[in-house]
């Protein structure tokens, strides 16, 4: 095959994907309302996962604690909406700036607590991936217990605003606002990674230090630094993906993080340790699997994600756009 093929055939998987199910779902508008729920959830998925493939491929840790950072995100969006109770109740642009400012908060308390979790959890384990699967697990499920000391085992409702509810008409298909808002907004956060990774210093010496850490150390580089960096960045992501899941699913429970980190870990795998653009392809592909096999074949839904790992693993061991070379 061809290398640019050989590049471009996850892309060329997407597209197929899509392509094999416009027939299969039996209308033009059910097609497009599954396709755009699948990309929205996928790149949800993806802001969560993006910054976990980042510490594996930069830190080389195996954090299983991931998930903490994604329900304390989940929470402090609970927890901001009595003061921002007002502008919940207000228009699209009202209603859009307060859950703006819950994200902010949630990404600012998430990426604290994520550099706390580095200092404190992770440090003592570098290089030793079974004591960091162990400590990172322990630290997950410490936090967990002090979200239900705090919020309790009930699941919380979090509505959306009134202004995000129902949904856009293009034709016959009704596609839901904030299914459109989150597409948005995980493009947002995409640009705003290509532009760092590619367009900075920083993003340089973080994809050089993916591919070589011992040569970036010896030109001097302080490597340690810059995990620091990443891991309170990948841990506020993982805050903003809490807060846009909490809103996709109206509730939240201390199990949150959880519940996605199976998702998170079977996207990381099929894209690539370490490349946020297989992150990207794998989180994508993941959602539409899940949209389409949750239509057509319902009992196959809670299984479509694993069968499709195996599938991607099959045909590329390394996942679809391998970065670390270990």
């Amino acid at each position: 095959m061809p290398a640019k093929l050989e590049r471009n055939a996850p892309l060329l998987l997407l597209a197929v994907l899509a392509l094999i199910a416009l027939p299969l779902t039996g209308s033009a508008s059910t097609w497009l309302t599954l396709t755009v729920a699948g990309i929205a959830m996928g790149l949800m998925i993806f802001v969560m996962a993006s910054g976990l493939t980042l510490v594996f491929g930069l830190m080389d840790v195996l954090n299983f604690g991931h998930g903490a950072f994604i329900s304390v995100g989940a929470f402090i969006a609970v927890a901001t909406m009595a003061p921002l109770g007002g502008l919940m109740a207000g228009g699209l642009a009202t209603s859009l700036l307060a859950m703006l400012l819950a994200a902010l908060a949630a990404m600012a308390v998430a990426g604290a607590l994520g550099w706390g979790f580095e200092r404190v959890v992770v440090r003592p384990v570098y290089g030793q991936h079974l004591k960091q699967i162990l400590v990172t697990m322990g630290g997950f499920i410490v936090v967990e217990q002090v979200l239900l000391a705090i919020w309790g085992a009930s699941p919380i409702p979090l509505p959306r605003p009134e202004a995000w509810r129902g949904a856009i008409l293009l034709g016959d298909a009704a596609i839901e606002r904030y299914r459109l808002l989150a597409v948005v907004l995980g493009l947002v956060v995409l640009a705003g990674l290509q532009l760092v990774l590619r367009g900075t210093r920083l993003g340089l010496l973080i994809r050089a230090g993916v591919e070589n850490r011992e040569m970036v150390e010896a030109l001097g580089y302080r490597i340690g630094r810059i995990f620091v960096l990443v891991f309170v960045a990948g841990s506020g992501l993982a805050g903003l993906g809490g807060v846009m899941w909490a809103y996709y699913q109206e509730t939240v429970s201390p199990a949150i993080g959880m519940q996605l980190m199976v998702l998170i870990f079977i996207v990381i795998i099929i894209g690539g340790l370490g490349s946020v653009g297989g992150c990207l392809v794998g989180a994508v592909l993941v959602g539409l699997v899940a949209n389409y096999a949750g239509f057509l074949v319902p009992k196959l839904a809670l299984a479509s994600n694993v069968l499709l790992m195996a599938a991607i693993l099959a045909w590329r061991p390394e996942g679809l756009y391998p970065a670390v070379r270990r």
